[in-house]
């Protein structure tokens, strides 16, 4: 059990004390160790029930960073914070390999797949986004709702997820830069042949662009925000021109093997291309440094999903009008794609256009996974020095050193093909918990709920989620039947149907609350669930 007094981070000179790395009571001398290590099965099942409240996140919790972040940010700022945070990264990282290797023209479908499961994400963000405006995100959520023990677990996958993506684009950033000056992607890597495959090519023009981003990041949000705004104004524009030039070589019969890998290829590449998406749970993030949340975190968050769906889909269609999807480039591929069709003048506003929008999407990256990392070591999950707010810049400051220390390490070894995956189960993952608690969320109150009412909304969450995987283990089991699916769809369809109309809401939203309960995050968590089992066994 953590000690319930534990303050602000408090900075002693120039350096820290022994209790901003190590807070807790069973620190304090070895006695308290060994007693604490004794109780191991008391303290384990304490953490594992334990469930924080609305009040202790917004206020105690918050606190305890000693200074409090500037609220300086407006929808306005959220949407392109938004469109930022995702487009760059969906659109020049991964659809290369979705297209080339596991869907073909039809990674069209792919996106829609995956945009819609985003969205749904989204809706199930936006309601807890406002009534727990806190710079944690989906992990003060879930502390509330499931309890400290999942939220441990997921805080885990959430930074993993923001590395891994982090490293991902920083790495994709290197292969535009080396095709704008007329290299082909690798060039500029070094290649060690005694490391293992998939990590021997060494990025360090990665770890550049991540230190001057750490820099940046650090100094102000609002001045950031402002930044973002701006170069991705400049993308949207050059969005518009891929699109208008690119189907101006448009051969239509590109599309004629429109599913060469069949509909599984279509779902493994949707499961890769959530990779695409990674990025809009940021905006929850920003909580704290936004003026008025109850009306500017839905319209961010929603808007610009929508925006970002829209337009991927837009040019998915268009790689592939513009080459055979066998010979797409994996690494850069609209860059490759104006060179092959021989207008080399258009690959370099491309190749520009994609270097500013993923410095934009590092950025904002950035930005959320400090976010993330202060509260969570405002928690004690992680050492509380790391929550500390800078006084002058209102910014975590360490919280965003630390995180660039790992995106660099883990951009400067590891391949793309290799992060795209890893870093989509990790965001499926975390994606399909936050509808989890957000059904528990609108159906259990502590106290309030009685007994049966409780244990029919756990049977009912059980069996939505058991039903959801198994969908996804047959899929991936089974060549030649549906019956394994259908069987599993009908019985989230009954366990979804039984907690609509067996039991009554128990909490109404203060300010904005989820449509159609408990449809849309029922349906979250079986899509989110089932794309997951597509994905590589690896």
């Amino acid at each position: 059990m953590t000690n319930s007094n534990y303050g602000s981070v408090d900075k002693r000179g120039c350096g820290y004390s022994k209790d901003d790395f190590l807070p807790e009571e069973s620190f304090t001398n070895w006695g308290s160790y060994v007693q604490a290590l004794r109780d191991t099965k008391t303290r384990l099942k304490d953490r594992v029930l334990s469930r924080s409240s609305d009040q202790l996140e917004l206020h105690g919790i918050r606190d305890r960073s000693q200074h409090q972040m500037k609220k300086s940010l407006n929808w306005f700022d959220l949407v392109w914070f938004g469109i930022g945070a995702v487009m760059g990264a969906g659109i020049f990282v991964p659809t290369g390999e979705a297209t080339k290797n596991l869907a073909g023209p039809a990674v069209l479908l792919s996106y829609v797949i995956s945009g819609t499961a985003a969205l749904l994400s989204v809706l199930c963000y936006s309601e807890f986004s406002v009534e727990i405006p806190v710079a944690g995100g989906s992990f003060a959520y879930l502390r509330v709702e499931l309890g400290d023990f999942v939220a441990f677990i997921a805080a885990g996958n959430i930074l993993f997820e923001y590395v891994v993506s982090g490293a991902g684009v920083a790495r994709s950033w290197t292969s535009y830069f080396a095709t704008l000056c007329n290299h082909k992607p690798d060039d500029f890597r070094i290649n060690v042949s005694s490391l293992a495959e998939g990590y021997n090519h060494l990025d360090p023009i990665a770890v550049v662009i991540l230190l001057v981003i750490c820099a940046g990041a650090s100094l102000s949000t609002k001045g950031s925000s402002q930044f973002n705004s701006i170069m991705t104004i400049i993308h949207l524009v050059v969005m518009v021109f891929i699109l208008v030039v690119g189907l101006t070589q448009a051969n239509l019969a590109n599309y004629s093997n429109f599913a060469p890998y069949g509909a599984r290829g279509v779902l493994k590449a949707a499961a890769m291309l959530f990779f695409a998406y990674v990025g809009f749970d940021g905006i929850a993030t920003l909580g704290e440094e936004v003026k008025n949340p109850g009306r500017d975190i839905p319209i961010g968050l929603i808007g610009s999903m929508v925006v970002t769906i829209t337009i991927y889909c837009l040019l998915a269609g268009t790689i592939c009008l513009m080459q055979p999807f066998n010979q797409v480039d994996v690494n850069a591929p609209f860059t490759i794609a104006f060179q092959a069709a021989g207008m080399n003048w258009a690959k370099y506003i491309v190749a520009i256009g994609a270097l500013k929008e993923m410095t934009t999407v590092l950025l904002a990256s950035i930005i959320s996974q400090a976010g993330y990392f202060t509260h969570i070591a405002r928690t004690h999950m992680a050492p509380p020095f790391l929550a500390a707010v800078n006084e002058k810049t209102g910014t975590p400051v360490t919280a965003t050193v630390v995180m660039v220390v790992a995106n660099c390490t883990m951009a400067f070894f590891t391949s793309l093909d290799i992060l795209a995956n890893l870093v989509s189960i990790a965001t499926l993952f975390v994606f399909s918990l936050v509808p989890l608690a957000l059904l528990v969320r609108r159906y259990y109150v502590s106290g309030e709920t009685p007994d049966r009412d409780r244990d029919k909304l756990i049977l009912f969450l059980v069996l939505i989620t058991l039903s959801s995987i198994g969908s996804g283990v047959f899929w991936e089991i089974s060549e030649n039947t549906w019956i394994g699916c259908i069987i599993n769809a009908g019985v989230w369809f009954l366990a979804t149907l039984g907690l609509n109309l067996t039991l009554k809401e128990a909490r109404k939203p203060k300010v904005w609350g989820l449509p159609l309960m408990p449809w849309l995050p029922s349906a979250s968590i079986a899509i989110n669930v089932f794309i997951m089992c597509s994905i590589d066994g690896a």
